[in-house]
């Protein structure tokens, strides 16, 4: 079965860290650039960065530059975010996504979506 898989969300209180976990199976992962992005209800998609194929490259949107990193270990296919000094704004729920390249659109169109995991920061 082609599929993302996000893991790791949760409660956290501001300041607070945060690591996210996407695992792929079904396909070839390391052929295609990782993304993540996060949804509030009733707001749009926020895009939030973007691994290359190439791992040494990462995009990272300015809302987010300075406290989240991005990752991927293709032997593990799985890519992470890390995110750091969490704020109450940051609440949503996150997804990664495979695409065909980062870009200056950090990915999208994406062509595959995980379900979502939520991230709440609140005190």
């Amino acid at each position: 079965q082609v599929q993302l898989v996000e893991s790791g969300g949760g409660s956290v209180q501001p300041g607070g860290s945060r690591r996210l976990s996407c695992a792929g199976s079904g396909f070839t992962f390391v052929d295609y650039a990782i993304s993540w992005f996060r949804q509030v209800p009733g707001k749009g998609r926020e895009g939030l960065g973007c691994v290359s194929v190439g791992p040494d490259t990462t995009h990272v949107a300015d809302s987010v530059k300075g406290r989240f990193t991005f990752a991927r270990d293709n032997t593990q296919n799985t890519a992470y975010l890390q995110m750091n000094n969490l704020k109450t704004e940051d609440t949503a729920v996150y997804h990664c996504s495979a695409s065909a390249h980062c870009g200056p659109s950090l990915g999208f169109p994406y062509l595959l979506t995980g379900q979502g995991t939520q991230v709440t920061v609140s005190s």
